[in-house]
């Protein structure tokens, strides 16, 4: 040993994240501040006189229940898009966005249950960071996308896989019919719904809504074509 001391880089250049091969990295990073998680709580529905009365006398059996959900941000005043089938029976819906400690409130602002789409608002003391729009018309088989969300609450997952098929006729999934919907093999499980589905570029192709159970890698998104005649009303905020 002649006593020459090795040193260590901790440029972050030289980290495996900046390589060239690893684009995903920088997409995740333009995105993911656009990306919000969500929390839904809904309390027993009671139907009829006895069931109130049963309620009062029991009301310690009550329990309150929580789904998750995701959405993205698509004004910086706070206008936030997500599945309807997210918010529909929800009493509250709680909204975490990357860079605050406070949870936020958010108001259902409109919704449509047949395309299963929802926009939702919050009030933040400052603009937020929104999501660009790509086209889903333009879109290919075979071409790397990226799901980001809220699976089982763990906040800000990312997925990576491909367009498996486009323009999927889905009969009765759940309770509705979807004409046109993307495949991916992108994992999309519960607490994905209404997180979005983006392209290389960094853009917005789909809103991630369900996966057919048990299959594995089989997961559709509403093409965002659906939605952008309906985000007109919003543009001036």
């Amino acid at each position: 040993m002649n006593g020459r001391k090795i040193r260590f880089s901790s440029r972050k250049s030289h980290t495996a994240a900046t390589h060239p091969v690893n684009h995903f990295v920088s997409i995740v990073r333009q995105v993911r501040d656009g990306v919000v998680s969500l929390t839904t709580t809904q309390k027993p529905k009671i139907n009829d006189f006895h069931e109130t009365i049963w309620s009062q006398l029991f009301s310690h059996n009550q329990q309150t229940t929580r789904q998750f959900g995701s959405g993205f941000i698509v004004h910086h005043s706070g206008f936030i898009l997500t599945n309807d089938h997210v918010i529909r029976e929800a009493d509250k819906i709680w909204v975490k966005v990357a860079g605050y400690k406070k949870i936020f409130q958010a108001i259902p602002v409109w919704s449509d249950p047949n395309r299963d789409i929802a926009l939702i608002r919050i009030r933040a003391p400052r603009p937020l960071k929104t999501l660009s729009l790509g086209s889903s018309m333009h879109t290919e088989v075979g071409e790397w996308v990226i799901a980001v969300g809220n699976p089982f609450g763990l906040e800000q997952s990312v997925t990576v896989g491909i367009i498996s098929g486009k323009n999927r006729p889905l009969l009765k999934a759940g309770q509705r019919s979807f004409r046109y919907v993307i495949q991916t093999d992108a994992a999309i499980n519960p607490g994905n719904s209404g997180g979005p589905l983006i392209n290389m570029l960094g853009k917005v192709i789909g809103i991630n809504t369900l996966m057919i159970y048990p299959s594995q890698s089989i997961g559709f998104a509403i093409p965002i074509e659906e939605v952008k005649p309906l985000l007109e009303k919003i543009k001036d905020g």
